[in-house]
């Protein structure tokens, strides 16, 4: 009853207090006619009749269409007002109004609770909302004393409703989730990760409102709003990539600036305003609300928006055709995109209204003439504050110079920029709304962005640029450097020197490898020109080549491997395939043209960036895509390019998009945070870059990295406060474990709740920051948390492992074989596969289904454990048991066996480790060169058993010999190679191929059993 009391109830009230009517659910199915229908009949006949003059048989018609329909945007656009159909006596289709937009008050407002549907698989959501007896929401509700996932388990049951009763939700706006604190709402088909809270309240503010539950569902379902969240912000969109239709509801940033927009038009005032909504927060989607407001405009009456024209403009090609996909894919009615000066002069002169035109400033330029009845003309501007530059705000302004005009801009706008602001903004108003960079962060729209400056000695002050010149050129001679200091001196020259790229491409692999690659994320690199692309591309290839070699992929095979992960993204110049006299100069633009990328070819290339496990993994460019570039996989950017004030905030903003990674193992990934590594100084003159800008727009744009080292002091300090509170300081991980379950048992739930919590954020914080040298100090405490809390949720909610997919991979693997030996020992000490008592788990007679699942659990981290240490001794000869204790296992997890048939699996595998464990005695070999005849039977299948077992024994006595007269031959490389030479001679004389295979695969395991490990 908690979840009535403090979640479901308060909901109740608190929208009855707002205007809604409640209906019982006895009531409610009274006039669903039947329990599986879900409109509210009697309700939808009057409000039709009453909407539209017509008479029963005629409404009882438009129910019965409605009854049937299950598209959610044809219901979308027929509860717009786009539906019309033949009525009685009628010999043309009449438009039939099914909510009054206008005139809320005209409308029935009805909400039930415990709304059972009959279906296949029967569900009963807790809250559903009506208009004319249409649900347009469902509300879940969950109690806040289930600290345990609750906002988890509200949207699985969301998920489970839209799946086994879709006819609930064809005619639905939006869903909520709330535990009667928190409050969050998505879109009808949204994954959890979608669902946001609302948190302004504007135009009101929270102080008017007796608690958050009240604001929240004023802010979402308060009549009129919900009424004009129906009409207007609610679009539906077409991704190009996937060609998936994606529906979309605004935020509450959204919402505010659109509806502060639309009534100034509307009241005819000022006629301009300043929106800043920073980068990432979605600003192309506010622009449509606001166009498709302006244009249907279905909840105002208002002479100024009676059909009023819309121009939207970017400054580059590449933003109007962004903003235009963005406009079409939503369905807005009829964008045009003007590809030409005269084509846009041309429909903007030809007068009419309800035109929208998409264009770009640059068609402006030069305009002096005024186009006739230009006040019916709403502008919207794209990044405005470079619509300022060349005079191009002059030649708008000249053309159109009654229009209104709105500025959009995903960066602040320097205090300094005058025209801007006289341009777009009321006198001392400043922004007519704001999102900013902390807002956005605060609000999970956006990660914050992390700085971090990598080896001062290869960022280059301007100020010392000789310096820094004589420094890396003091190789060339002294004619050659006194000729390139003639030729002027640039960042550049000292950019591209080839040394300073190759040590700067080997720093960005292994920052990759440790920060983006765990986990699947990408990264941009972001040079000096177009000659540094193909520099850097060069170098960084070359790099990972080399490794991929060093871990056995053939030489070709790692060139072109290490060349698929590179993409170079930059515009080509006719200078490009001029031949030169000059080597140098010749191999660079051989390069540009070797790696330049055409249109189609860039958009393929951008296409696979974004997408998870699909190469390539950098992006290196010079100018293009650090603006306007979406890509929520990007992660790093590695900055080698002096970038200033707007071109800074925008570049480094691509990495500050929300991603959510779906692994293959079922877990999910979020993004923690993006990342700018800075190899030019960019970041050490921060604060003088911005300093233009009003100081509190600016604040937090970039995050120094040393916060999240104290993050993570904080989290460790809290968690292990916590875990001193409660009494298990200096236990083990399973003391700890029980302890916590016997103070859970005891009525303090909160305690483990709250140790949960924290321990939590002590471990992603500790990813987060991996691989910074400060996570040194924590690593054991981490592990130790790990396994805690997986034991600890195993013993208090009797789950037989914690899901840590959640976990980077960063961490995942450091902690894997720490938490899987002790994760699943619940009660009993794991035993070895020779101790005496190993075999008791297989005698199943007597034993209950509890007591067959533990037995098999207990054989299955046995069995994980003895298979592992084998592998590792000898992947060659143990590895295909590895592989089928965890294929048993998979079986098993998948409901495939039970733990009987697992167990009797588990005994036959015993066995047979046993036997591969004896064979050598009945070769007569001692067990070390078995393992190596092992390795040669994988690699050589074609020679006879008894040439390799002869071979086998010959080799393991070089080693056994080297262990005796050289204990340490292990770190001996010279003694290493002659005793390869012994041992390819030995192949040889027995007419065995492969040598080299064979000889790598011997020496790595003759290393450790020989000679105790390297």
């Amino acid at each position: 009853m908690s979840e009535y009391r403090l979640a479901e109830k308060p909901a109740l009230d608190a929208l009855v207090a707002m205007g809604w009517q409640a209906l019982s659910p006895a009531a409610a199915l009274a006039m669903r006619v039947e329990e599986n229908r879900v409109i509210l009949k009697p309700v939808l006949i009057a409000a039709l009749r009453d909407l539209n003059g017509i008479g029963e048989a005629d409404a009882e018609a438009i129910y019965a269409d409605l009854a049937t329909l299950s598209d959610n945007e044809d219901w979308q656009r027929k509860l717009r007002g786009g539906y019309s159909r033949r009525l009685t006596g009628e010999n043309r289709d009449s438009p039939i109004t099914l909510i009054d937009f206008k005139n809320p008050a005209r409308n029935q407002f009805h909400v039930t609770r415990q709304f059972r549907v009959a279906a296949q698989r029967p569900r009963v959501p807790d809250v559903v909302l009506f208009v004319n007896g249409i649900p347009l929401v469902v509300i879940e509700a969950k109690s806040p004393l289930k600290a345990t996932a609750r906002a988890e388990e509200a949207f699985e049951q969301i998920k489970q409703y839209e799946r086994d009763i879709p006819r609930l939700f064809a005619p639905n706006a939006f869903n909520i989730v709330t535990d009667g604190m928190a409050t969050l709402y998505g879109a009808t088909g949204s994954p959890a990760q979608f669902y946001a809270p609302w948190p302004d309240a504007w135009p009101r503010t929270r102080a008017d409102f007796p608690d958050d539950l009240s604001k929240d569902l004023w802010c979402l379902c308060e009549p009129s709003r919900l009424l004009d969240l129906l009409a207007h912000f609610i679009v539906f969109e077409v991704d190009p990539e996937t060609g998936r239709k994606i529906k979309k509801v605004c935020r509450y940033q959204q919402f505010r600036a659109v509806n502060k927009a639309v009534e100034r038009v509307a009241a005819g005032e000022h006629r301009k305003g300043l929106i800043w909504h920073t980068q990432g927060s979605g600003k192309s989607l506010t622009m449509v609300f606001l166009a498709l407001k302006l244009k249907t405009h279905l909840t105002l009456d208002a002479p100024t928006l009676a059909n009023p024209n819309i121009l939207v403009l970017t400054d580059r090609i590449d933003l109007d055709d962004q903003i235009s996909k963005t406009f079409v894919a939503c369905g807005l009615p009829n964008p045009v995109q003007c590809g030409s000066v005269a084509a846009l002069r041309e429909a903007v002169s030809r007068g009419g209204n309800g035109q929208i035109l998409l264009s770009t400033i640059f068609k402006f330029a030069g305009s002096k003439e005024a186009i006739p009845n230009s006040a019916n003309w709403i502008v919207l501007v794209d990044e405005c504050h470079r619509t300022q530059e060349k005079d191009l705000g002059a030649f708008l302004q000249a053309t159109l110079p009654d229009a209104h005009f709105y500025g959009f801009t995903g960066t602040p706008i320097k205090s300094t920029d005058k025209d801007t602001y006289a341009r777009f903004s009321v006198v001392g108003e400043g922004y007519l709304d704001k999102y900013g960079i902390d807002d956005a962060v605060r609000d999970g729209a956006t990660v914050p962005i992390l700085y971090e400056g990598r080896k001062a000695d290869w960022s280059i002050n301007e100020a010392e640029i000789d310096i820094l010149f004589d420094r890396w050129f003091v190789d060339l001679a002294d004619d050659k450097r006194e000729e390139l200091k003639r030729k002027g001196l640039t960042v550049a020259t000292i950019a591209k020197h080839p040394e300073r790229i190759r040590l700067i491409a080997y720093d960005i692999w292994e920052h990759f490898k440790q920060v983006c690659r765990p986990d699947g994320f990408k990264a941009q690199i972001v040079v000096v020109d177009r000659e540094a692309v193909i520099l850097y591309r060069a170098a960084l290839s070359a790099v990972i080549a080399a490794e991929l070699a060093k871990s056995g992929t053939e030489a070709e095979m790692a060139a072109t491997q290490a060349d698929a992960m590179i993409a170079c993204v930059f515009s080509k110049s006719q200078e490009d395939g001029k031949p030169s006299e000059i080597a140098e100069v010749q191999a660079l633009r051989d390069g540009l043209e070797a790696f330049y990328l055409d249109a189609e070819a860039e958009k393929d290339a951008k296409r696979r960036f974004k997408a998870y496990g699909q190469e390539p993994s950098f992006l290196i460019v010079c100018d293009k895509l650090l603006t306007g570039f979406d890509a929520p996989i990007e992660h790093v950017m590695y900055l080698d390019k002096p970038l200033k004030e707007h071109n800074l905030l925008q570049a480094i903003a691509r990495t500050n998009r929300t991603c959510s990674i779906k692994l293959p193992d079922g877990g999910e990934i979020a993004k923690p945070n993006g990342r700018i590594v800075d190899y030019i100084g960019v970041t050490n003159h921060l604060d003088e870059a911005l300093k233009s800008y009003r100081a509190d727009d600016v604040e937090n744009a970039l995050r120094d990295i040393a916060v999240l080292r104290n993050d993570l002091k904080e989290a460790h300090a809290r968690y292990r406060a916590q875990k001193r509170a409660m009494g298990l300081e200096g236990m083990d991980e399973k003391a700890a474990a029980y302890a916590a379950a016997k103070i859970a048992a005891d009525g303090r739930e909160d305690e483990w709740f709250d140790l949960q919590r924290l321990t939590r954020t002590f471990i992603k914080v500790y990813a987060d920051l991996s691989p910074d040298p400060a996570i040194l100090d924590f690593t054991a405490e981490v592990k130790w948390a790990a396994a805690f809390l997986r034991l600890a949720t195993q013993a208090i909610a009797k789950d037989e492992s914690l899901d840590h997919r959640s976990y980077s991979g960063k961490i995942r693997d450091m902690l894997e074989e720490h938490v899987h030996v002790t994760g699943l020992s619940t009660t009993i000490r794991l035993r070895n596969i020779t101790d005496p008592n190993f075999a008791d788990d297989f005698d199943t007679g007597g034993k209950d289904e509890g007591e067959l699942v533990e037995a098999f659990v207990r054989k299955s981290a046995e069995l994980r454990r003895v298979t592992r240490e084998l592998v590792d001794k000898n992947p060659a000869q143990y590895g295909r048991f590895s592989e089928r204790v965890l294929e048993i296992i998979r079986r098993f997890e998948a409901g495939q066996i039970a733990a009987a048939d697992g167990l009797s699996d588990f005994e036959g595998l015993t066995g047979d480790i046993q036997a591969e464990q004896g064979a050598h005695a009945e070769l007569g070999m001692d067990e070390n060169a078995f393992s190596i005849l092992r390795i040669m039977e994988a690699i050589a299948t074609d020679t006879a058993h008894e040439t390799l077992q002869a071979a086998a024994i010959a080799i393991g006595a070089v080693y056994a010999d080297a262990a005796a007269t050289q204990p340490a031959f292990a770190h001996m490389e010279a003694y290493l190679r002659s005793l390869r030479q012994q041992v390819r001679r030995i192949l040889t004389d027995h007419g065995i191929g492969e040598t080299k295979t064979i000889r790598e695969k011997v020496e790595e395991f003759a290393v450790n059993a020989y000679g105790g490990g390297a």
